[in-house]
């Protein structure tokens, strides 16, 4: 880390959602120190002139698993933690050089690898871990096969390191403080039954309401929040009005479901790519012909459920939910999404709607005082070409997270 003075660019204002010109940042350490529309000087900051480029803040991923490192995730039992540990670098550190300086675990990140990454051992963007998602027995994240009545041990076999089975309130409540002293920055239920689970329907309801609201409960006590799988608008309005914070996919909701959301002030994260990429390419991969049935269901309604959300004033946030080899499909989400959003709202999502949804609004997903030096320089606009944050980062000149350059092609 050094410190940096950028200028000759143009400015990506993440809040007022516009472009910028004439706009000089200052980079002490690890935060931003001054923006300003007048120059700005400093003895020792290192000039960058940007050419005319885009400056603008690094991208947030609501929705990711570093841990889910094949398309069938059965292909994982009996993988070492280990193995999925030197995996998991490799898809942390793709992610950042395609401009996601941050994201959102929600299933199986841990401690170990936020530190990893935090402290440089790992090139990769900020981590929020979920650690273990929660499910229920029979639920979207019990993996067992239909023969097997105990679960295999978690330190030997990398599917079951992902989630955790719990049954009633008191092992509810004993789970979720047990993440959250573990590190985990938000817990992660499973309310609906899934597409890449083998053995519940998609509709299902899972959770009792008196589960969900202890899990809600706990979180909140310790200035957390809960984030739920999702797919039905039952399953939907069930989360929601226990308190739950954001919804996971929601590819099935109603209009009822969105008002409530609304009410509530709760987050939507859709992950329409993970459908997109599964109907294109997870055969190749061992998708069983179960998930990609489900797989076409939801696939239909994504677009339909973002555009009813939108409509209704329901933050929307990005998310891509993309696992194993189908990882590098995880830019696509802003092309999908330009069907029904505007190419600057589709920004704002993977920016400051994002940071409100981390709890660090004013310190990710925009460039001002004291916020991260979490930045991107675009060889165009962005905002008017969608194209731009494609091709595996091909057309970012640098990425920076806390300072440090990950890549600069600047000539500085």
């Amino acid at each position: 880390m050094g410190n940096f003075l950028f200028t000759g660019g143009r400015f990506l204002d993440t809040r007022a959602g516009v472009i910028k010109d004439g706009i000089d940042l200052l980079v002490e350490g690890d935060r931003v120190k001054e923006v300003s529309d007048t120059p700005i000087k400093s003895a020792s900051a290192q000039r960058i002139d940007l050419g005319g480029k885009v400056l603008m803040p690094g991208l947030i991923d609501a929705h990711i698993h570093i841990f889910l490192s094949e398309v069938n995730i059965q292909h994982l039992a009996g993988v070492p933690l280990t193995l999925l540990a030197a995996k998991a670098g490799v898809l942390m550190r793709d992610m950042l050089m395609r401009g996601f300086t941050s994201v959102r675990d929600t299933a199986g990140g841990d401690w170990g690898m936020q530190i990893a990454s935090d402290t440089g051992l790992v090139d990769g963007p900020r981590l929020f871990i979920s650690g273990m998602a929660i499910s229920q027995t029979g639920g979207h994240g019990d993996f067992r096969q239909r023969t097997q009545t105990e679960i295999e041990c978690n330190c030997c076999s990398g599917l079951t390191y992902t989630t955790r089975i719990v049954d009633g309130v008191p092992e509810m409540i004993k789970a979720v403080r047990d993440e959250l002293r573990k590190g985990a920055n938000q817990i992660k239920i499973m309310v609906s039954g899934g597409v890449a689970s083998q053995s519940d329907p998609l509709d299902s309801l899972q959770f009792r309401l008196d589960e969900i609201s202890a899990a809600v409960e706990e979180a909140t006590n310790w200035g957390s929040y809960v984030c739920a799988h999702a797919y039905s608008a039952e399953a939907v309005k069930r989360a929601v009005g226990q308190g739950v914070r954001s919804i996971e996919h929601g590819n099935l909701i109603d209009q009822a479901a969105v008002d409530l959301m609304k009410e509530k002030g709760a987050f939507l994260v859709p992950t329409l790519v993970a459908y997109d990429s599964m109907r294109r390419r997870g055969r190749d991969f061992g998708l069983t012909e179960y998930s990609l049935a489900k797989n076409d269901v939801v696939l239909e309604a994504g677009l339909r459920s973002l555009d009813m959300c939108r409509k209704a004033g329901v933050p929307i946030c990005y998310g891509s939910d993309l696992l194993g080899q189908l990882q590098d499909d995880q830019s696509r989400e802003f092309l999908i999404r330009s069907d029904v959003m505007p190419a600057m709202e589709i920004i704002q999502s993977a920016t400051t709607v994002n940071a409100r949804l981390v709890q660090k609004e004013g310190e990710l997903g925009e460039l001002v005082p004291g916020a991260y030096a979490d930045l991107l320089v675009v060889d165009g606009d962005p905002s008017k070409d969608l194209n731009l944050l494609q091709d595996q980062g091909a057309h970012l000149s640098a990425i920076m997270k806390g300072g440090r350059f990950y890549k600069n092609r600047l000539g500085v």
